[in-house]
């Protein structure tokens, strides 16, 4: 039996939904590790759309059992919403097959509010966050005074949570000149919905080990993407949690050993969302065709996505820092109408040619591309199914790739249908 980490090996928007959701027909728990509804996966199952933000992908199919760890961050009424959402498409969703976390941490008006107050404060120099109130959420948590799913439980001490937490939160919106949050229509609301909440909380890291002793496939599902790690992404460009592999273990109270295999979500391309350094980006009729072949906008905000090269240097970077196995490599099908394809293998900064992405922010902006060229296969590889299928062309591509991250290509995704998937590796078989 083989416990698999999916994450994201570049900015995220790698087409992590199809992947998970075609892993989890082989698995019997799939579990959300980090994050918040900020992230989106999208998901096409029998020609039906299903666009999740909170909800792990397993949630959609029959007889899997979907966990929300302690290492996310929950809206409690966006969570109601999505519930809500897909339920009205025909999935079922009660206890039976959804967990959340005693331990997550909740979100809550203000730290939306103040998600707003500061990026709009910030001018020129916005992150470009989802504004969703993520990272003040993640803030209170490891300040030790957030609200936690258990603490709904108890009105009294509810009270005194929220006592503790807009101490904190009133003194910065005084500083600002904003008006201070009041803490009794929150309660009232926090207690109201509380019941729809705790009805699917349980101790996780007891529900694992458990699953673990039964020998069920275990499948755990990160957001967005590892350059997007508070620790290792392109800060402070970053998300507000640890989006690498490892976090899959802290993020629901399993230990390590119970990861058997990283699989490492990559597109053909690289995109991303929001602001922040972006070596290979195309500011031109290329990157303009590779957006709109790719339908690159963002399932949760609809933001257009930057696009730009595949960037070797970064992937393999990333590779490295998450001990990732193998590769899923997706939206090949995006490249096929294009002539040249560059592939960026190093980077040259003042003068001087280097093999990895620099940490300072000053250097990532001016790092220049190194790019090696491949022609373009002109030729459609879409729902192709067998790798032997593929134009000789996209296979040299391919191969270039996988020579340069030094990590085997396990799967290729040659469409948004789950069916339309080259299988080389089994991750649960490797």
């Amino acid at each position: 039996m083989k416990n698999i980490v999916v994450v994201g090996s570049q900015w995220g928007d790698e087409g992590k939904g199809k992947i998970v959701d075609w892993l989890s027909s082989e698995a019997d728990v799939v579990v959300r590790f980090q994050g918040g509804h900020n992230a989106g996966h999208t998901l096409v199952i029998d020609g039906i759309t299903y666009k999740l933000r909170l909800l792990p992908s397993g949630i959609v199919r029959k007889n899997k059992i979907s966990i929300i760890g302690n290492g996310v961050v929950i809206d409690p009424w966006a969570f109601i919403d999505e519930v809500n959402e897909i339920k009205s498409k025909g999935i079922s969703v009660d206890e039976n097959n959804l967990i959340i976390s005693e331990s997550a941490t909740l979100i809550l008006p203000f730290h939306i509010e103040m998600d707003e107050i500061r990026e709009d404060a910030a001018g020129n120099s916005k992150i470009g966050t989802t504004r969703r109130g993520i990272g003040p959420a993640y803030e209170d948590k490891v300040g030790r005074r957030s609200i936690r799913v258990i603490d709904l439980i108890s009105e009294e001490n509810l009270d005194k949570r929220l006592d503790n937490v807009l101490i904190h939160h009133n003194a910065i919106r005084r500083g600002l000149g904003k008006k201070v949050f009041e803490k009794e229509n929150l309660k009232k609301e926090l207690l109201k919905i509380a019941p729809k909440i705790l009805r699917f909380s349980q101790p996780v890291w007891k529900k694992i080990e458990e699953f673990k002793k039964e020998n069920k496939k275990i499948l755990f599902e990160g957001a967005q993407g590892i350059l997007l790690d508070v620790d290792h992404g392109t800060y402070p460009f970053v998300t507000s949690s640890n989006t690498v592999a490892s976090s899959a273990a802290t993020g629901s109270g399993c230990g390590l050993n119970s990861i058997n295999y990283v699989l490492g979500i990559t597109k053909a391309y690289t995109t991303r969302v929001g602001e922040g350094p972006f070596p290979t980006e195309l500011k031109d009729e290329i990157g303009n065709h590779l957006g709109e072949k790719g339908h690159e906008f963002g399932t949760v905000t609809s933001r257009k996505r930057r696009c730009g090269w595949f960037d070797g240097v970064l992937v393999r970077q990333t590779i490295k820092i998450s001990g990732i196995h193998g590769i899923a490599l997706t939206k090949l099908d995006v490249l096929d109408e294009l002539d040249e394809i560059n592939l960026c293998v190093a980077y040259e900064l003042n003068g001087k040619k280097i093999d990895y992405f620099p940490a300072s922010v000053e250097d990532q902006l001016n790092v220049k591309p190194v790019y090696k060229k491949f022609e373009g296969w002109k030729s459609k590889t879409q729902g192709i199914k067998r790798f032997d299928d593929l134009p000789e062309k996209a296979k040299i591509y391919v191969k270039a790739i996988e020579e340069f991250i030094e990590t085997k290509i396990s799967s290729i995704s040659t469409s948004p249908e789950r069916k339309d998937t080259i299988l080389i590796q089994d991750p649960f078989n490797p």
